[in-house]
């Protein structure tokens, strides 16, 4: 198959025909159709994860239908238009017992722990608990965006951060998980202040519903008349996750979506506001696929619009620019010709 190879971290990457895979006893084999290029992307081409063994494919948000079965799959069989979640659960250990399988742990993730999905194919582990049906509705390049940033928004939004109607919420960061978590949170009946240095990136956000757009997070107090009552750092750096804790009213809840790898440095937690404004300080870590009908019933009612996100479709042989790049263009790029 054609895949896009990674032989050093920061180094080239081209496309080369490397072996097919086969599916695991338990998991499958995907024929890809469509991959998003997302900055946890960039993280593992910069060398940020341990996981991530050379040679390597990456690649995590893919859709596509389903080319080989294990022998112990009983849920899934060839030709099955499906997606799946970053984190692929073993559906066996005490957080997955728990419902929990985004935090499972002996999780695989495409991409990181092992090949992932720029490539025709991609192997799938642990399928009857990861896979998820796709209507025929739902495209696959749209379908790719919903992996790892819209379903880490949603969760992020509806879930950890409990947004409710009425509510401001600072988004910090308006890449493709922050304008996913503004439209997220608009739907939910929020009303959402979008920061980001690129001009871009504020207009999309404004597109997504976003009542305020700001380059500097220090304004998100005055805007919202004391503070926000959610703040979601969607970006990860040491900067963003203070300036979202920052952002925050007495009572908030600060909710860290973006990765905070330890090479890009640590974020000095104002835990004084913590302590003074009883402030919450949450993580949150992508989306089981158990959880995905609900989002994806409103994507069908058409309430939630991931489409409109993706603002560029690319060929196999552009995603090594495009990753390599990733943040410098506002919007989602979706690999859609292998």
């Amino acid at each position: 198959m054609r895949a896009l190879l990674m032989e050093r971290f920061g180094g080239p990457l081209t496309v080369r025909e490397v072996p097919d895979p086969t599916p695991a006893p338990d998991g499958v084999v995907v024929a890809v159709g469509a991959s998003g290029v997302c900055r946890s992307d960039w993280h593992a081409w910069s060398g940020h994860d341990s996981d991530v063994v050379l040679p390597h494919v990456p690649g995590h948000e893919l859709a596509g239908t389903v080319a080989a079965v294990g022998d112990r799959v009983r849920r899934w069989s060839v030709g099955d238009r499906v997606t799946v979640p970053f984190v692929c659960a073993c559906g066996v250990c005490a957080p997955c017992r728990e419902g929990q399988h985004q935090v499972c742990l002996h999780q695989t993730q495409p991409g990181f722990t092992h090949w992932g999905s720029f490539a025709e194919l991609v192997a799938l582990d642990a399928a009857d608990v990861n896979l998820v049906a796709l209507p025929d509705s739902l495209s696959f390049t749209t379908a790719a965006a919903l992996g790892c940033r819209f379903a880490t928004a949603f969760r992020a939004v509806t879930g950890v951060g409990r947004v409710a109607a009425g509510e401001w919420v600072a988004v910090i960061g308006c890449g493709g998980v922050g304008l996913s978590a503004v439209q997220v949170a608009v739907a939910v009946g929020a009303r959402v202040v979008a920061v980001d240095p690129s001009p871009g990136a504020r207009g999309l956000a404004t597109a997504m519903g976003a009542e305020h757009v700001l380059a500097d997070p220090a304004a998100v107090v005055e805007v919202t008349g004391g503070g926000a009552h959610v703040g979601l750092d969607c970006l990860g750096s040491p900067d963003t996750c203070v300036a979202s804790i920052r952002s925050l009213r007495p009572r908030g809840r600060h909710v860290q979506v973006g990765l905070l790898p330890p090479e890009l440095g640590r974020p000095e937690v104002p835990m004084d506001l913590v302590v003074a404004r009883e402030l919450a300080v949450l993580g949150s870590h992508g989306m089981a696929a158990h959880d995905y009908p609900a989002m994806l019933s409103l994507i069908g009612a058409g309430r939630l619009r991931p489409q409109d996100l993706v603002t560029r479709e690319l060929t196999l042989d552009e995603a090594g620019a495009a990753l390599v790049e990733v943040g410098r263009a506002p919007g989602v790029a979706v690999v859609t010709s292998f």
